[in-house]
């Protein structure tokens, strides 16, 4: 008897992972930058309540309540982030712009606000990037970290991704369709389009890209965040986090 009851529990478990895997129709990766984290909880909560979990790209950025992202009154939040089996990845410490390579192993760094801009090499870029994990680490000793960055608003140059690679990140950013509009104008962009928007275009595999809430946007987009993460759930989308190799 003792060998008949083995013998279905390995049988149950060779086809639990295969009826796990026809659920799904597809894979999404969703990701979320910093930003102005105005509504940082709300979203939490959604996500949740979607048992959702989304790879974490962090900068020490200014928010809502006039502090910053990485500062020790935003330890609780990200604590509770990876609690709940979230992933974290680099989004450089200071959030300024990559702008050219004015030579080799090098690339320009500067600010969108007016506050300078330097030319990093190697080292430099290595600590820029690393910066934000370690304070993260400090905070979050748990916190599962994958060796993945992402440059502020995307824009990459072909040294930043040398010279990042050279220091064992590689650049994740996201696919065609994975776009949420988040920071668009929401004038022009409101919920409504941007929800039939993505409903209608994501497909399998796309990496997805939001923020914890955007200063400029009139219309928070967490409100519609609930009904994309349901309606794409029920076109029989899963979520995952990203792999440590990253997603193209």
């Amino acid at each position: 008897m003792r060998r008949l009851v083995a013998a279905f529990l390995a049988a149950l478990a060779l086809i639990q992972p295969a009826a796990a895997q026809q659920a799904c129709r597809g894979t999404l990766y969703l990701t979320i930058d910093t930003g102005w984290s105005r509504e940082a909880e709300e979203i939490a909560a959604i996500l949740r309540r979607r048992n959702i979990r989304a790879t974490l790209f962090v900068a020490d950025e200014p928010t809502y309540r006039g502090d910053r992202t990485l500062g020790p009154e935003w330890a609780t939040f990200w604590r509770t982030r990876a609690a709940e089996g979230h992933v974290f990845a680099s989004h450089t410490w200071r959030h300024w712009y990559f702008s050219g390579d004015p030579g080799p192993g090098r690339v320009r760094y500067a600010s969108r606000s007016g506050g300078g801009s330097e030319v990093l090499d190697g080292p430099a870029l290595c600590a820029e990037l690393q910066r934000p994990i370690q304070a993260l680490r400090a905070a979050v000793p748990d916190a599962q970290l994958l060796p993945l960055w992402r440059a502020p608003g995307g824009r990459t140059t072909p040294n930043a991704v040398s010279l990042a690679r050279a220091c064992g990140l590689t650049h994740q950013g996201w696919t065609a369709n994975g776009f949420l509009g988040d920071e668009l104008d929401a004038a022009s962009h409101p919920n409504a389009s941007l929800l039939t928007r993505n409903l209608n275009t994501i497909r399998d595999g796309e990496v997805l890209v939001m923020h914890w809430g955007v200063r400029s946007r009139r219309e928070p987009f967490a409100r519609i965040l609930e009904p994309l993460l349901a309606g794409l759930q029920e076109r029989g989308f899963c979520f995952a986090t990203l792999p440590p190799e990253g997603r193209r």
